[in-house]
């Protein structure tokens, strides 16, 4: 999968007219006057989230009215209700709610923080859907991949044209930084099982920088006139790494790589590759839902309110020291504030945001306090080394919870220092079978970091009949974008996507 980015232009907010029905603004802290992320935006029972930059764009139909009060809120911050019309300037700036405890400690019993989790726990049935729902959701997904190191030892090659040159054209074709961004909306069908997932695309798109996969193209056609020129149609290949085994694969398993041209005089083998392009397309739409419907399910999978969650503070609190750091306000709404950290093994650290009256968990945010996977063997090595986010769940008019914005980034650091060989036997040629070899000693590091971001617009609870009745219809690909494009998402609505998005441009739509 290709990952790539350019950081250029500067940063412009866009405040829509009421004609164009949309609103775009950023919000800022009246004292520090910095961006507030995560704030709920809401008119007319429909909510928006304003990202990390504090920044929003909320689009409404023609039903709204001018005069139709748009709400804002945020923990720990006086809460705003005003009619749209109102809203004219490009800056909104929330004020910081001065918090009486002398009031919160009257109005509810003084309870410690392990009774406050204990009766989180004991009411997340009542205070979320935990069965199967139907949500429609957003999910922006940015993916940058970092070449850390790529060493290698030329050992031997019986194939002049795999020398040193040649390896190092290889390296040279991939960037050492990539990024890859990709953006769906559809409505997803399950429940906590991350199995018991389906997903109905509506729309999907990716940024890349296309043009810096040409390098690989000539590179592969490279590879191939030096194998067709070297290697025999009914050779098979050995691959050892210094494992205790090593790796068969035929000639023919190797697919595109010993492809032939296709004469165009020739319908049939036209016919075919036409063919099988389709076939290529829609398999691509069956992995491109799978994936995305693998990743959500896997998010959801984790929220805290569900026992298998990685976030495990609810269900095993005796693993963590909990401390009551103090109160503060969701609009006129009391909230417990509840630091933890780890007890002994590596876990996360955070905290968590309760709800007084109705001890709902409004909040977490955590982050990991160690290594969560550091794995070393035989010269491979895989760290996982960041795990952070938040997660946020908003009352609904149906009195229940729902996930509003879910915001994890992880990062994983991959190594491989060992020995690595392809031999090329021949089981029809007499004598020996062994016809060439290339040995190399390969010391190599990479880095990954994936950041999701997941709004959810609507929850609705359904029967498992329901969901065993719907079919998924794979219809939809991701659009290609080579650099971002406003009007994209025109009429739906997202979290705003930040600046390094907005200021995207592959290398090919750059001024020559």
């Amino acid at each position: 999968m290709p990952h790539y980015f350019k950081l250029l232009i500067s940063f412009i907010f866009v405040t829509t007219t009421l004609q164009s029905q949309s609103l775009s603004s950023v919000i800022i802290d009246s004292t520090t006057r910095r961006p507030v992320p995560y704030v709920t935006v809401q008119l007319n029972n429909r909510g928006m989230i304003t990202n990390e930059e504090g920044r929003f764009t909320f689009s409404y139909d023609d039903d709204s009215s001018k005069n139709d009060t748009l709400f804002i809120s945020s923990i720990g911050y006086e809460s705003i209700a005003r009619p749209i019309s109102k809203f004219t300037d490009s800056i909104i700036v929330l004020r910081p709610k001065t918090i009486e405890l002398k009031e919160v400690i009257v109005s509810n019993k003084n309870y410690t923080p392990g009774e406050i989790i204990e009766k989180v726990e004991e009411r997340i049935e009542k205070n979320y859907y935990t069965d199967f729902t139907k949500k429609r959701v957003f999910l922006r997904e940015t993916y940058q991949s970092e070449i850390l190191k790529t060493d290698y030892t030329l050992r031997k090659s019986t194939i002049p044209a795999f020398n040193e040159n040649f390896l190092d054209s290889v390296i040279s074709t991939f960037p050492k930084k990539n990024t890859y961004y990709t953006e769906m909306l559809g409505d997803l069908y399950g429940n906590a099982d991350a199995d018991n997932q389906k997903l109905d695309l509506i729309k999907a798109s990716e940024m890349y920088d296309k043009d810096k996969s040409l390098d690989v193209e000539i590179l592969e056609e490279k590879f191939n006139q030096i194998v067709k020129a070297n290697v025999k149609s009914d050779s098979y290949f050995k691959i050892k790494s210094g494992w205790f085994f090593g790796t068969k694969i035929d000639n023919d398993a190797l697919g595109d790589l010993l492809k032939e041209d296709i004469d165009s005089t020739d319908t049939a083998a036209l016919n075919k590759r036409s063919q099988d392009e389709r076939k290529q397309k829609e398999e691509r739409r069956k992995f491109f839902s799978k994936y995305k419907r693998e990743t959500l399910g896997n998010l959801f999978e984790n929220l805290p309110i569900f026992k298998d969650s990685d976030y495990n503070v609810l269900f095993k609190p005796r693993r963590y020291d909990l401390s009551l750091e103090n109160f503060t306000y969701l609009g006129d709404q009391a909230v417990y504030v509840i630091t933890f950290v780890p007890d002994g093994s590596p876990e996360f650290k955070g905290k968590l945001f309760i709800n007084a009256d109705d001890f709902a968990l409004i909040r977490m945010d955590f982050e990991n306090t160690e290594p969560l996977r550091d794995f070393k063997l035989l010269g491979v090595s895989i760290k996982e080394y960041l795990a952070k986010g938040s997660v946020l769940f908003a009352k609904g008019n149906d009195k229940k919870y729902h996930l509003r914005y879910y915001d994890v980034i992880k990062g994983i650091r991959a190594g491989v220092k060992r020995p690595l060989k392809i031999i090329e036997k021949n089981k029809h040629v007499k004598g020996r079978r062994k016809q060439n070899e290339l040995s190399l000693k390969v010391d190599a590091a990479f880095g990954n970091l994936n950041h999701y971001e997941l709004v959810v617009f609507g929850e609705e609870p359904i029967n498992e009949a329901q969901f065993e009745h719907f079919e998924e219809s794979n219809k939809v690909l991701p659009t290609y974008m080579p650099q971002y494009d406003p009007e994209f998402w025109k009429g739906h609505n997202i979290i705003e996507p930040n600046r390094a998005i907005k200021e995207f441009t592959s290398e090919a739509e750059l001024p020559k």
